[in-house]
């Protein structure tokens, strides 16, 4: 299976976990790439995608996630079959905690694409690595990867 990171990112920090979730896999079919990058109309039914988003501000997408978003907006691609999991960074101190990925979820599952796994998510308000947690939930998003969550 191919397996595709996104991330979206304001200040590095989904970018270094999302490096250290492709380490973890050890699989030469994982690629890696900032959201920005990402074209929203080369999405592939083959592949498996692990986004990791983190928030901005009051619940705000990060700047390298806008691109992405404003693309699945404006061109409205059928993603019927695409396949992805979330993983949401974000500080439980805030009111809108780890709301920059669920703009993301949001637009994906309603242009039909599939969640799978568990919604991981990391409270920078924690103690816990945000790279141990991310890890961990892409392991177990792997090995469940076909069970699907409901919206």
């Amino acid at each position: 299976m191919k397996v595709s990171i996104l991330y979206g990112t304001e200040s590095g920090n989904a970018e270094l976990v999302a490096d250290d979730v492709a380490e973890s896999l050890e699989d030469s079919n994982v690629t890696i790439e900032d959201l920005q990058d990402a074209d929203v109309l080369a999405l592939s039914t083959d592949t498996l995608y692990l986004i990791i988003c983190s928030t901005h501000g009051e619940g705000n997408l990060p700047e390298s996630a806008q691109p992405f978003a404003e693309a699945l907006e404006a061109e409205k691609p059928d993603l019927q079959g695409i396949r992805f999991a979330m993983f949401g960074l974000g500080d439980s101190t805030y009111e809108h905690y780890s709301r920059g990925s669920e703009h993301i979820d949001h637009r994906l599952r309603a242009l039909g694409a599939t969640r799978v796994g568990e919604y991981g998510r990391h409270d920078a308000s924690s103690r816990s690595s945000a790279s141990e947690v991310a890890v961990a939930w892409a392991a177990g998003v792997l090995a469940n990867s076909y069970e699907t969550t409901p919206a």
